[in-house]
C-alpha cells in the first residue's frame, strides 16, 4: 500500500495498549535518529554545513540562512555549474624582415669615337618586409565560485510550508505550483496561499509519517521546520535524481477540476484548507490532542480527515450532514450504506467519499482500509503518508477502489 495509508484506529488501541510505554530517553533518542540514513545522505553530499552526522544537530531549527544554503547546494549538485568557455584572442599581426638580393647594371658609353662598351653588374642588398599572422587561443579566466544567495533574516526559522516552498522553487516546479493553485481556484475553492507548492511537494515526496508512538515529532505547516526534516526532504531530491520533476510539471500542465456546486465547493474548502497537515494516526484534530496517549501537535489519518471535513465541521443549513457519518473508522464507515446506494467509479462526483480495500470492488467492509474525499477529474485529497495531499485516482488507488458514498445526497444537500 503506498505512502503507508493507515486507517484502522481501533487495531492501534490494541496494538498500543499491548505496547510498553516508551520513556522520555527513547523519545528524545527517536526525534535525534529517525532521518539518520537521510543525514548520511546529506553530510556525505557536502550539504547543510556538517561533515558527519555526529555534528549534524538533527533537533535544530532550520534557520533562513541554512535553507538557502540547502536549496544552492542541491541546485550545485543536481546541475553543477559548467566550465568556462574557451574564448579565442583577437589575431596579431607581427612584422617579419627578410634580405634579398636584387641585380643591377650600370652601362658607361665612351666618346664617339671608342668602339668599346664596357658593363659593369653589380649586386646590392634590398630588404623588403611581409606581415606574418599569428593567432593564439586563450581560456578566460574563471569566474569566482558561485555562493548562496544571502537572506533577509539569516537567523530567523524556516518553517515547514517555507521549506516546502523552497525547494519545490529550487527544483523549478515553482511554475508548477501556480499551476496547482489556479487550476483550484478556476473550480472556485478557497485555497490557502501554501497549496500549490504543498501539492508539488507531496508528489515530489518531500514528507515523512512518523511511527505512531512518535507522532509528537509531527509538525504543522506553520511550525518550526527542523534540520532533520530539511535532511528527509532534500535526500529524496537526491534519490530521484530530478526524474520526478517532469512528472509533477506534467501533471500540473493537465490539472483542473470540474464545476462544483455550493455544497461541493463548501465540502472541498474545508478538506484544501489542511493540505500539508502531518498524518496522526487517531487524529481529527487541527491542533494539539492527545491520541492512545500520544501527544501531537494536531493532525489526522485517514478516517479522521474525513470526520474532520463531514463530522467536526458545521456548515450553516446543513440539516443532518454531520450526522450521515456515524462510525469512525474506515471499515465502519465504508458499511453504513446499502449497497444499492453506493457510487461506482464511473459514477463519482466531487465530494463522494472513497473507499479502498484489498480487493477492489469485491472487498467487504472489514477489507476497506483507506478512504479520501473525491475532488474531480481523476484527482482526490486524502491524509496518508505524506500528510494531507493531493493524489491521481491510478495506479494502486485504482485497482483498491472499492466503492464510494454521497454524503450530500445522503443528507438531501445535491445542490
Amino acid at each position: 500500500m503506498p505512502n503507508r495509508v493507515r486507517g484502522h484506529t481501533a487495531v492501534l488501541a490494541a496494538v498500543l495498549a499491548l505496547a510498553p510505554v516508551g520513556t522520555a530517553a527513547a523519545s528524545n533518542r527517536a526525534a535525534a535518529d529517525w532521518a539518520l540514513p537521510e543525514i548520511r545522505v546529506v553530510t556525505s553530499a557536502g550539504l547543510m554545513g556538517a561533515k558527519s552526522p555526529a555534528t549534524f544537530r538533527p533537533t535544530a531549527n532550520l534557520t533562513d540562512q541554512a535553507l538557502a544554503n540547502l536549496v544552492f547546494g542541491l541546485q550545485q549538485l543536481l546541475a553543477p555549474p559548467q566550465p568556462a568557455p574557451v574564448v579565442p584572442v583577437p589575431p596579431t599581426t607581427t612584422p617579419t624582415t627578410t634580405t634579398s638580393t636584387v641585380p643591377t647594371t650600370t652601362t658607361t658609353d665612351t666618346t664617339p669615337t671608342t668602339t668599346t662598351v664596357t658593363t659593369t653588374t653589380t649586386t646590392e642588398p634590398v630588404t623588403t618586409t611581409a606581415p606574418v599572422t599569428t593567432t593564439t587561443v586563450a581560456t578566460a579566466p574563471p569566474p569566482p565560485p558561485p555562493q548562496p544567495p544571502t537572506v533577509a533574516h539569516p537567523n530567523a526559522d524556516a518553517t515547514m510550508t517555507m521549506l516546502d516552498a523552497e525547494l519545490v522553487d529550487g527544483v523549478g516546479l515553482s511554475a508548477a505550483a501556480a499551476e496547482y493553485a489556479r487550476g483550484a481556484r478556476a473550480a472556485g475553492l478557497n485555497i490557502p496561499a501554501r497549496f500549490g507548492t504543498e501539492v508539488a511537494a507531496r508528489l515530489l515526496g518531500l514528507r515523512i509519517d512518523h511511527p505512531a508512538r512518535e507522532d509528537e515529532l509531527e509538525l504543522l505547516p506553520n511550525d518550526p521546520a527542523t534540520r532533520a526534516e530539511a535532511a528527509y526532504s532534500a535526500a529524496q531530491i537526491i534519490h530521484s535524481s530530478g526524474w520526478l520533476v517532469p512528472v509533477v510539471q506534467n501533471l500540473a500542465d493537465t490539472f483542473s477540476l470540474p464545476t462544483l456546486s455550493m455544497w461541493q465547493k463548501r465540502i472541498l474548502d474545508t478538506a484544501v484548507a489542511r493540505i500539508g497537515m502531518p498524518y496522526v494516526w487517531g487524529g481529527t484534530s487541527d491542533g494539539s490532542e492527545v491520541d492512545f496517549g500520544v501527544p501531537a501537535r494536531g493532525g489526522y489519518d485517514c478516517s479522521g480527515f474525513v470526520w474532520r471535513v463531514y463530522k467536526l465541521t458545521r456548515y450553516p443549513g446543513e440539516g443532518d450532514l454531520a450526522d450521515t457519518l456515524r462510525g469512525r473508522t474506515t471499515y465502519v464507515m465504508s458499511g453504513e450504506v446499502p449497497r444499492s446506494e453506493l457510487i461506482d467509479f464511473d459514477h463519482l462526483q466531487p465530494a463522494d467519499v472513497l473507499f479502498f480495500g484489498a480487493k477492489g470492488p469485491d472487498s467487504s467492509p472489514s477489507q476497506v482500509d483507506h478512504m479520501a474525499i473525491y475532488m474531480g477529474n481523476g484527482w482526490f485529497i486524502q491524509s496518508s503518508g505524506y500528510g494531507v495531499a493531493l493524489a491521481q485516482l491510478t495506479g494502486w488507488y485504482r485497482q483498491h477502489f472499492a466503492w464510494a458514498r454521497r454524503p450530500l445526497r445522503e443528507a438531501g444537500l445535491a445542490g
